[in-house]
């Protein structure tokens, strides 16, 4: 038995690599969530269009990144093994692959927006997101190209050029909202259009910004600078796309989940969709935390894996599950604790317009964060487990085990009990608890089982 020092003594290094990347993951929700309460003080139903058109989004913002993730542990490998080569040939093809993807996506989402008239979401929310998800899916583009830039230095364990990037984008969201929502000084008044425009343009600046910052290092210069996009390797892309794809589809079956959540909610109404879209965006606050140690996991075991020490690999990512597991009861006290109050960030109970809608999408909300609540240290083992076994690589059986556990127990658990019993959202959050535990346990397992055959592989053979 490894003694628990063994572990904890690793939190000072896990935390100096997640804390950027927890403060940058936190900034992209940051914009959400200032937009959603700039966006809030304009009505309920301008809140749920936000929520719809950003469920689009989400999904296809979701498959990006998560195909950008291949290139963190291919990178960690190489600079494990002082391979600079191999390094600069997996951001180069990366960011070649990510922007084609990015491209890719937002045609996908301008084809996809007929789909809301048939999704039973209300009409006049409808109407409101349809412009708002032109604007945004452009952003797609500038924000798959930055996080090709992100898991570059990420996977060089340098993570905190990201995170300045990222809050870049975020104080110009904010500025750019205000601006353009509420129509101040010269600039004219655009309602949840504004907020499109805020979210685009502090996109674009923030993939400008994160190529100045690693062009002007010299750590990265020789990394980021003189592409040639000629001499295109198929054995670099096919690696690429054998770990992107399923990391991808991994990343879609979570986020998925959560947007089937927004729009089984739009079916019980405007303010239940209000409501879910309040308790989301909370949750997925306390959700960067964990993808911020995730992603220290992936870059950890990556490392390990470059010099092939896989005990001390698995040792090191047990000390990331148990950091990742005490912020998770943290978080899961307060959303229990604080349930009432957080939904009243984002509405006005005094709204003399909107007041008795605000007041019901308050009360659901609160509801909502008691489930939220629960379902924080299954969120955080699951995200863990994932950023872990891409570290070693392992992506397919962790595909199929995310796909089981969000749309074979997860979706039929809310689906069911969200609109065929009385429980109506909490009905929805409980399938969700229901999909995230299960890709915990089952994801901890094959951690489990890899580090334990990969150990004793390379165990040495007695006479």
């Amino acid at each position: 038995m490894i003694a628990l020092a063994e572990y904890t003594k690793e939190f000072k290094y896990n935390l100096k690599l997640a804390y950027p990347i927890i403060l940058g993951m936190l900034g992209h929700s940051l914009i959400g969530f200032f937009d959603n309460i700039m966006v809030g003080q304009l009505g309920a139903k301008e809140l749920a269009a936000v929520s719809l058109g950003n469920s689009f989004m989400f999904i296809a913002m979701s498959f990006g990144i998560g195909f950008s993730t291949a290139i963190t542990p291919l990178v960690a490998e190489a600079d494990a093994a002082h391979n600079k080569q191999d390094v600069k040939a997996a951001l180069k093809h990366g960011l070649l692959l990510c922007t084609i993807m990015g491209i890719v996506l937002w045609v996908i989402l301008l084809f996809a927006k007929p789909l809301m008239y048939i999704m039973n979401q209300p009409e006049e929310v409808v109407l409101l997101a349809n412009p708002y998800l032109d604007l945004v899916a452009f952003s797609l583009i500038p924000l798959i190209v930055f996080q090709a830039f992100k898991q570059f230095a990420d996977g060089l364990s340098e993570t905190r050029y990201a995170m300045y990037a990222t809050f870049l984008a975020v104080f110009l969201n904010v500025g750019i909202n205000y601006l353009l929502i509420f129509g101040v000084w010269v600039f004219p008044e655009m309602g949840i259009i504004g907020a499109a425009w805020g979210t685009l343009l502090s996109r674009l600046a923030m993939v400008a910004f994160m190529w100045y910052l690693l062009e002007r290092k010299e750590k990265f210069h020789d990394y980021v600078a003189h592409f040639n996009f000629k001499e295109i390797k198929k054995q670099v892309v096919s690696k690429l796309m054998k770990l992107g794809i399923p990391s991808a589809f991994q990343m879609l079956f979570e986020v998925a989940i959560f947007t089937a959540a927004v729009w089984l909610s739009g079916a019980l109404g405007t303010n239940q969709q209000a409501a879910n879209q309040i308790a989301l965006n909370l949750s997925s606050m306390t959700f960067m935390v964990a993808t911020g140690l995730s992603v220290t996991a992936m870059i950890r075991v990556g490392n390990q894996k470059g010099k092939n020490a896989y005990a001390e690999l698995k040792r090191i990512a047990l000390s990331v599950f148990l950091l990742a597991l005490l912020f998770a009861v943290f978080f899961a006290v307060c959303f229990m604790v604080f349930n009432e109050y957080l939904p009243t960030i984002y509405l006005d109970e005094k709204d003399l317009v909107n007041g008795t809608d605000n007041i019901e999408v308050i009360e659901i909300a609160a509801k909502l964060m008691l489930v939220a609540g629960l379902f924080q240290i299954s969120d955080a083992m699951q995200v863990v487990g994932l950023g872990s076994l891409r570290g070693l690589q392992d992506v397919l059986i962790p595909t199929v085990i995310t796909l089981i556990s969000y749309w074979v127990i997860g979706f039929p658990i809310s689906t069911y009990f969200g609109l065929y019993t009385d429980w109506g959202s909490m009905g929805i959050w409980f399938g969700l608890l229901a999909g995230l535990t299960s890709a915990a346990i089952f994801l901890y397992l094959r951690f489990q089982y890899i580090t334990n055959k990969l150990i004793k592989q390379s165990e040495p053979v007695a006479d």
